[in-house]
């Protein structure tokens, strides 16, 4: 496949954006920026660094992006402290606690800390700004919702985020009283990855071939890592009381992510309530098969992302920039993304997403409507050209304008 590069942005961006991101570029050419996160593969996060680095590189930019590493009991920490910032009961003990610092000192000796601006990915390594360089600005990125969170997890987590010089949130409402400057900066997808790309109906047509899924009647699809925040068993339940009304099929399609402990668990359960339904799919994808999701995307009627608490839900974008009307959960950056009764719906319980996936299954002319204008919202605002201009003007205010 070929390298991709700035200009092969020009056909699906809106006009005059390669140009306005190469003219931001020349103010910051040649500054240090070093992303940090926990791993390369799986999630949202690792899937927008794995295009935004090139892309600052090629615009003259000295991006890098490093990962911690850590054992298991860490994840397990990790994973706790990450329910509990987003609302969940979680018990994080001092034992717990202490073995979070340790194994973010361990890889501080590790790993080369230094740059004009250093952005830390979620709470997992943001005790490494404890052992930043006396040079450079750190800023905190915050991806989960942060709108209600257990108050323990928030003071274990404000101790150390009070020490960075900025934090970025997702959104408003995510937002915390800190004594540092915050940025609002929204989350991305990349429209020429291979999980957002073109592909023809014979691309599609033999991936969904290969997985073994009919195209014999409407699809309901979900693409979300098994985690009990996304409610893959409240889709389940929605989809039997369409099933009522609608011959339909269900695909509830995911995997994990290496700092994810819980989805082994998650996925079991989610089985056992499928049962033995032949129409329920329930598919443990690798995390490289961005190409199978594509398909699964392009070949659904209509995408639900269910989620109880949402950082953002790319999922959503990705399935609005194929043209698919989305029923979402109203939680975190869905509510963003879907405009009711424009590019989708939101709801708030099984019942409620039910009567939608009904009412747009008997309206085909609305699906395609809300359809094309879903496309077009994906491409205004939340295109990943318009999350490299964030983060280069970010850079450029940190860390001095020439």
């Amino acid at each position: 496949m070929n390298v991709i590069g700035l200009d092969d942005y020009q056909e699906v961006t809106p006009k005059g954006t390669v140009q306005f991101l190469r003219s931001l570029a020349k103010r910051v050419r040649g500054r240090r920026f070093l992303h940090i996160n926990s791993t390369r593969y799986g999630g949202g996060v690792a899937e927008i660094l794995h295009r935004l680095v090139p892309i600052m590189t090629e615009l003259g930019v000295d991006a890098r992006w490093e990962t911690i590493k850590g054992d298991p009991a860490f994840f397990s920490v990790t994973k706790s402290l990450h329910n509990a910032l987003q609302g969940r009961e979680a018990l994080i003990t001092k034992e717990m606690r202490g073995h979070h610092a340790a194994i973010n000192r361990e890889n501080a000796r590790h790993l080369s800390l230094e740059g004009d601006l250093v952005l830390i990915h979620d709470p997992q390594p943001a005790p490494l700004i404890d052992y930043r360089p006396a040079e450079g600005k750190w800023v905190w990125r915050c991806h989960i919702d942060l709108s209600h969170p257990q108050r323990s997890a928030w003071r274990l987590l404000r101790k150390y985020v009070a020490k960075y010089d900025a934090v970025i949130f997702s959104l408003p409402k995510f937002s915390q009283q800190l004594p540092i400057p915050q940025f609002l900066v929204c989350p991305s997808i990349d429209p020429l990855s291979e999980k957002n790309r073109d592909l023809s109906q014979a691309e599609v047509d033999g991936i969904l071939a290969r997985l073994d899924i009919p195209r014999d009647k409407p699809i309901l699809l979900q693409v979300s890592r098994f985690d009990r925040f996304k409610d893959p068993i409240g889709v389940i339940k929605a989809y039997r009381l369409v099933k009522k009304y609608h011959d339909c099929r269900l695909i509830l399609a995911g995997g994990g992510a290496q700092d994810d402990p819980e989805g082994e668990e998650v996925l079991a359960d989610v089985r056992e309530e499928a049962g033995l339904d032949p129409d329920i799919h329930v598919l443990e994808l690798p995390l490289d098969a961005h190409l199978e999701i594509n398909a699964l995307q392009r070949a659904a009627t209509i995408v639900l992302q269910k989620s109880l608490r949402e950082g953002f839900g790319l999922t959503v974008a990705e399935a609005m920039w194929k043209g698919k009307p989305v029923v979402g959960g109203a939680a975190g950056g869905i509510t963003v993304q879907v405009i009711d009764d424009v590019t989708g719906y939101t709801v708030n319980s099984v019942e409620g997403a039910a009567f939608r996936v009904r009412y747009l299954l008997n309206n085909p002319d609305l699906m395609a409507k809300m359809g094309e204008a879903g496309r077009e919202y994906i491409r205004r605002d939340f295109l990943i050209t318009r999350h490299l201009a964030d983060y280069l003007a970010m850079l450029m205010i940190l860390t001095g304008n020439e």
